[in-house]
């Protein structure tokens, strides 16, 4: 589908003489151009003139771009060196040049003479200071003559064919490697076999062929003998293959046949070609290798024969030539580009670029080169070479003239912007254009919509920004053609006029019509070459024939102008300035490409130009701003830009200003603006209106893909334009989830209800709407919009969580829906059945309406709401609503068996209304609702029973709640189940709240030390009969007893003194609680100051011993468990696999007196650490089993896998000394040691005082030393165990700890060990350790 399109052009005439002085002939004409090659390191062009019949000097010219000429397109020469031509005897023909080679290393030109000379002229590393100075030297001569020669690839080979029928192959210095001769022996190895791949005899057309032709379909109709062509000019042409691994040669075996020979760089013979009639001179490989192209001469036509490396044909295709020059075919050659991908046909006077696609041949283009002829008369051939880094960069020499033109493969494509994107696309094949607008069809080439011919070949086509009209340059003309849309699809185009270029006739070599562009509705402009570059300009909606020429010196290309109100075309110069040109002036853009671009696009978005250009190496630019190095092909469209690139991906960037173009990353998974596409794909056209674009492989075949980022931008813009039908259709045509349509605008929606309705039409498709609804917004999850998301950050997924979005929609429905209920039943039902949770009892009150108007239309509903929900559940819902014939009618549509429901409804039909519904709730379990009717059917004994059989204790208390006496009885019943569930508080409540004191009392005294208030106020209310005072005391005394086990000490004492009068106990208890001073309140109090020495100086001593054992405890705690922290983590640091895995194995036996691991051995290579070849993790020793365990898969394993983690778990709580988890155990009880320790100072605190207050100074002194000390070892030990910056953060602990961030995460006991590690290694919160204030009156 691409064309190739002019993108550079040069013209040089060679003048009389550039040489030096002393070697200028008498004026006269120049020589004739006579070998020409490419300078790759300049792009330069070098050419030989001469020798001549009048002049036998040959001279080296380079042909390149003047330094301080303005114009790219006027090349200028300058003189290499100049050197008489020798002739070896004078009876000899004029010598004539076979080869000629530049080597840019060395500055070197090899010139191969045909008389046998090798002739170099080498140049000065500093370029030479005087034109026509080169060292020429000949370097050897060989004998009799050379007929061809060539140099590898590579150029470190040349292969020469002499005239004494050898083929030489010898080095860069000129040293014979091989010598081969070429003879008919070498015609033995032509033993060829074809099984006829791809012809029509082996192709398979039906069951009466075989009678039709019983023929071998291996041997052909015709059997080629090698029959010479009469045209054949017994010339010897040498090509090699692009790898330089292989030479083909073809030369002509005089009385037998032309024979190509395949030999290898050693000069070996690989090959010969099969006989084939007619075959002559020509021949090129292709450098991929697979196809040798050589000239077939048949009496009415002339082929282009395709050979492979064994000799074998491989297809072929026909020249054309035009009726009124068939003579043009009469000297033929071939040259292939270097990435294969063109093939240049060298004819008398013009050449004729070829490609292929999808096994079809296109000429794309026929670049005209005049008929010079040669020192006797007869007609000579243009002299051509392809530039061997720069594919599409060419040379043509012939006379005195040489052209250097450059090629861009382009796709003519019409616009790609809505509502013009009609998909147009025009291929050109010489004298036609094969048109097709995707949008109306999808035709794999080579067929094509509609084929138009013109008057000459085609050089250029172009579009009009609004695809009304193309526009066709060939070298008669431009061809206008009008395209006419009919409902959204263009129909063939229409001829309109034709505009020759007047008196100038058709194109010369001197001036070369380039590219073709619209600059207006009706106005094309035309890049040519006269004696500069211009512009020609002509308006088809004028009546003139005359073009109008504007100065173009520097502009390289031109492009028609968006649909941005843009005049003028485009222009883009060799610096890659911008210009837009209309009326003849040109007017500077405000942006510009850092180099020149090849490929070119532009638009405006937001009043901002955005030019978009792609280099020959892949860089993207949107104007200066580089966005990516591996494109391969790029369109814009009005939303996005979008390239493929060399990774196989197409990618989609939002438009926007330059700096804010957002390339997607290389993740076709996640991201919707990147897609993964079939390898070395490019973009032929987009049509946004259809959200398809169209993909050429590299064999030539189509593929048209719906992207996700194209097809979502459409739906958007179609919900947008409030386009629910087509939106609808392309969300069920692409499998889109079709909440976009109410989550993108979901009030609009809301109001719009009735014109979605309106134009999604079938209730079908309504259905599939209402059933695919669901709570979540995917235009924050699936379909976020990629555009808004680069500013926005990224939502929680809980967040697109929308609760009652599926019924406020179907809500909306049903009320658009009500005013027609028998046209649209179907949806009703839907949208009832749809929402959640499903409203079943509405839809099956909707078909029970309808059973009383119209039973067909309710049979209907019935089937369509039992193929939306479950038959089980409608009967129940309906069987809930007390409808039996609405219950037998879903019944009939289920798969029960009769016999299962009509016995229960036939006795439904006998109970009373009442007893019905009970009957019907109780089956169904509503226990509430069946709860009601029995209360209407005033059985207050069925009541208590059916609340006691079911629970109902709660819903029956709310249900009597005005009945004061029910009430009472369903709250007897309650605390008597609360009671019988050990729910005490509860019910001891519920019996206070009855007045029943005793069974309260009984309640409170069971729930605990929790409710010793209740349960005393309980006892001291019973009346009936009262409680005795030793009872009170037994229940205060028992209350008391589990207050002192909760360590209440402070309510035991309050007992104990308000109920049981006991004041030396209350002292007691206050003194166990640490409460010293409220012990000597009550002392004091009650006048009992013989409990002071008894009592409060008895708790102070027993108080004292607690608190200095426990902190002794702690200290020594402290002193044992912090260095052993620190030990563990320094061995773990120094020798981890010894620290994980035990002691080291070669401990015993190493010989370095450390003890360390020999260098020679692997510290991997134990017995311990593998088994069967695998090498076992550090988790495996704490499991139990080896490293050949093989994964859980059977039961058994999974039990022993649970057993060893349980085994595991235990090992860890244990933390026992010596295991890996002895570090996590320790700091674990050293936290628990200091929180402890903090718990304590207030009890501390309160023992100093009460010793201070009874005169023990010196014992309030030694607690609180103590204290002191293990406090301050507490802060040293926090510091040491939680320095500051250990660990990591949580977040990343967490991350690391993920199996999707990890990748890996054990199971069983390995999975203990490696929650262990992920524990320590995480950043830990050091406990507080707050300070500890001394008495000031104890002093230091």
């Amino acid at each position: 589908m691409r064309n190739l399109r002019n993108i550079g052009h040069g013209v040089c005439r060679i003048p009389n003489s550039t040489s030096a002085p002393a070697l200028a002939p008498a004026p006269g004409p120049a020589p004739p151009v006579s070998a020409s090659c490419w300078d790759v390191a300049r792009d330069e062009v070098i050419v030989a003139c001469g020798p001549a019949a009048e002049d036998g000097r040959i001279e080296l010219l380079r042909v390149a771009k003047h330094a301080h000429s303005p114009s790219p397109s006027r090349l200028q020469p300058t003189s290499i060196a100049a050197w008489e031509a020798r002739t070896p005897t004078p009876d000899d023909e004029l010598d004539a040049i076979r080869d000629m080679h530049y080597f840019s290393d060395t500055l070197t030109t090899c010139v191969i003479m045909a008389g046998g000379d090798i002739v170099t002229a080498t140049e000065d590393d500093e370029a030479t200071a005087v034109p026509g100075e080169a060292h020429v030297e000949i370097v050897g001569t060989l004998s009799p003559s050379i007929a061809a020669a060539r140099w590898s690839p590579d150029e470190e080979l040349l292969a020469i064919a002499t005239g004494d029928a050898k083929v030489l192959f010898m080095s860069r210095s000129f040293d014979v490697i091989a010598e081969v001769g070429l003879s008919a022996e070498d015609l033995r190895l032509s033993k060829h076999v074809s099984v006829g791949w791809g012809k029509k005899e082996t192709q398979f057309q039906g069951r009466g062929a075989k009678a039709k032709a019983l023929r071998d379909p291996t041997i052909p109709e015709k059997v080629d003998e090698g029959t010479p062509s009469p045209h054949d000019d017994g010339r010897c042409t040498i090509s090699w293959r692009g790898d330089g691994a292989f030479v083909a040669v073809n030369y002509l075996e005089e009385g037998v046949r032309r024979v190509v020979r395949v030999y290898n760089r050693d000069g070996e013979l690989d090959s010969v070609s099969e006989p084939v009639d007619g075959l002559e001179g020509s021949l090129s490989w292709r450098p991929e290798g697979n196809l040798i192209a050589g000239a077939q001469r048949f009496h009415d036509r002339v082929d282009v024969a395709f050979f492979e490396r064994n000799g074998l044909r491989h297809g072929q295709f026909t020249l054309r030539a035009p009726a009124n020059a068939p003579d043009v075919l009469e000297d033929i050659a071939l040259e292939w580009n270097s990435d294969s991908t063109v093939l240049a046909v060298i004819l008398t006077d013009r050449i004729q670029l070829w490609t292929v696609g999808n096994y079809h041949w296109y000429l794309k283009q026929e670049i005209p080169c005049g008929r010079p002829d040669d020192s006797a008369g007869q007609r000579q051939r243009p002299l051509f070479s392809w530039h061997a880094e720069k594919p599409l960069l060419l040379a043509a020499a012939t006379g005195d003239k040489v052209l250097v033109n450059e090629y861009a493969l382009t796709v003519s494509r019409g616009p790609t912007r809505a509502p013009n994107d009609h998909g147009a696309v025009a291929v050109v094949d010489g004298l036609s254009i094969k048109f097709t607008p995707f949008r109306t069809c999808n035709l794999p080439p080579p067929m094509a919509m509609c084929e138009l011919e013109v008057e000459s070949p085609i050089i250029d086509v172009a579009f009009s920004t609004d695809c009304t009209s193309m526009a066709v340059l060939h070298r008669v003309g431009v061809s206008l053609f009008a395209l006419e849309a009919n409902r959204g699809r263009l129909s063939r185009p229409r001829f309109v006029a034709l505009v020759t270029f007047g008196e100038n006739g058709p194109q010369t070599y001197e001036e070369s019509l380039l590219q073709v562009a619209f600059s207006g509705p009706s106005e094309v402009q035309v890049l040519q070459m006269a004696d500069d570059l211009e512009l020609l300009r002509y308006d088809f909606s004028l009546e003139t024939t005359k073009w109008l020429r504007t100065n173009a010196s520097s502009v390289a290309t031109i492009s028609s102008p968006g649909p941005d109100g843009l005049e003028g075309v485009v222009a883009q110069q060799v610096s890659g300035k911008l210009s837009s040109i209309a009326n003849g002036e040109p007017s500077p853009l405000p942006m510009h490409f850092p180099t020149f671009l090849p490929w070119t696009s532009h638009v405006s978005h937001n009043d901002e130009f955005l030019g978009f250009g792609l280099s020959r190496n892949g860089h993207l630019y949107a104007n200066s701003r580089q966005l990516t190095k591996n494109c391969t092909s790029f369109l814009v469209t009005d939303n996005h830009l979008i390239f493929t690139t060399s990774n196989h991906l197409v990618k989609f960037v939002h438009l926007a200003s330059e700096q804010d173009l957002d390339v997607p990353p290389d993740d076709p998974e996640k991201d919707e603006r990147c897609r993964s596409i079939e390898r070395g794909g490019r973009l032929v056209t987009a049509i946004p209106t259809k959200m398809s674009m169209v993909l050429q492989m590299p064999r030539g075949n189509l593929e048209t893909i719906f992207p996700r980022a194209m097809v979502l931008a459409g739906i958007r813009r179609l919900v947008e334009q409030k386009d629910y039908g087509s939106a609808f259709a392309t969300c069920r045509t692409q499998r889109v989830d079709m909440n976009i349509l109410f989550d993108y605008r979901p009030e609009q929606f809301l109001e719009d209800v009735g014109l979605f309705l309106e134009q999604v039409k079938d209730s079908a498709n309504i259905d599939l709407f209402l059933s695919t609804l669901k709570e979540e917004d995917v235009t924050q999850t699936m379909y976020r919009d990629t555009k808004m998301a680069a500013s926005q950050p990224p939502s929680d997924p809980k967040d697109a969580v929308k609760p009652g979005k599926i019924n406020t929609i179907c809500d909306a429905v049903l009320q658009k829906l009500r005013a027609q209920k028998k046209a649209n039943l179907q949806n009703i039902i839907t949208a009832h059945v749809c929402k959640s949770p499903p409203a079943l009892d509405d839809g099956l009150l909707v078909v029970a309406e309808l059973m009383q108007e119209d039973e067909t239309l309710a049979e209907r509903a019935v089937e369509h709401i039992c193929f939306l929900a479950d038959v089980n559940k409608l009967y129940d819902h309906a069987l809930g609503l007390y409808n039996l014939d609405l219950t037998l009618l879903v019944a009939q549509q289920s798969q029960r068996d009769p016999r299962e429901y009509l016995p229960f409804v036939q006795e439904l039909h006998k109970m009373p209304l009442l007893k019905r519904q009970f009957t019907i709730d109780d089956k169904l379990e509503h226990w509430e609702k069946a709860l009601d009717h029995l209360k209407a059917l005033n059985n207050f004994e069925d009541v208590k029973t059916y609340v006691v059989k079911h629970k109902l204790y709660r819903y029956a208390l709310g249900l009597y709640r005005h009945e004061e006496q029910h009430h009472h009885a369903i709250t007897d019943l309650f605390a008597a189940y609360l009671k019988s569930t050990s729910q005490f508080k509860e019910a001891g409540l519920a019996y206070e709240s009855l007045g029943n004191y005793s069974d309260a009392t009984d309640c409170y005294l069971k729930a605990g030390a929790t409710c010793w208030r209740e349960c005393l106020y309980a006892a001291q209310q019973q009346q009936l009969p009262a409680l005795t005072p030793s009872k009170l005391s037994e229940i205060a005394t028992a209350l008391a007893d589990a207050l002192r086990e909760a360590k209440d000490h402070a309510a035991a004492a309050t007992i104990h003194l308000d109920y049981l009068a006991s004041v030396e106990s209350a002292i007691q208890h206050l003194c166990r609680g640490y409460l010293f001073a409220d012990a000597l309140r009550l002392a004091a109090l009650h006048g009992r100051p013989d409990l002071l020495p008894t009592a409060v100086d008895a708790g102070l001593a027993d108080a004292l011993s607690s608190s200095t054992e426990f902190l002794a405890d702690c200290k020594e705690q402290l002193r044992a468990q912090v260095p052993r922290i620190a030990e563990l983590r320094r061995r773990a640091v120094e020798d981890p696999l010894a620290f994980y895995e035990g002691e080291n194995p070669f401990g015993a036996r190493g010989g370095a007196a450390d003890g360390g691991i020999p260098d020679d051995v692997s510290v991997a290579a134990s017995s311990r650490l593998g088994g069967g070849g695998i090498s076992a993790s550090l988790f495996t020793r704490y499991t139990g089993k080896g490293a050949g365990s093989v994964g859980t898969v059977g039961s058994n394993v999974s039990r022993a896998t649970s057993k060893n983690r349980r085994r595991e778990e235990k090992k860890r709580a244990r933390g026992r000394k010596g295991t890996v988890y002895e570090e996590e155990y320790l700091v674990n009880s050293v936290r628990r040691l200091v929180e402890r320790v903090g718990a304590a100072k207030p009890e501390v605190e309160r023992l100093v005082l009460g010793l201070v207050r009874r005169g023990m100074q010196e014992r309030a002194r030694a607690v609180e030393e103590l204290m002191g000390q293990v406090v301050e070892g507490c802060g040293r030990a926090v510091a040491e165990v939680w320095p500051a910056g250990q660990g990591v953060d949580g977040e990343e602990a967490t991350t690391r700890g993920d199996p999707e961030a990890e990748g890996y995460r054990p199971g069983g006991g390995e999975g203990v060990l490696f929650d262990s590690l992920e524990a320590m290694r995480a950043r830990q919160t050091p406990p507080v350790v707050g300070g500890f204030e001394r008495l000031s009156l104890l002093g230091k």
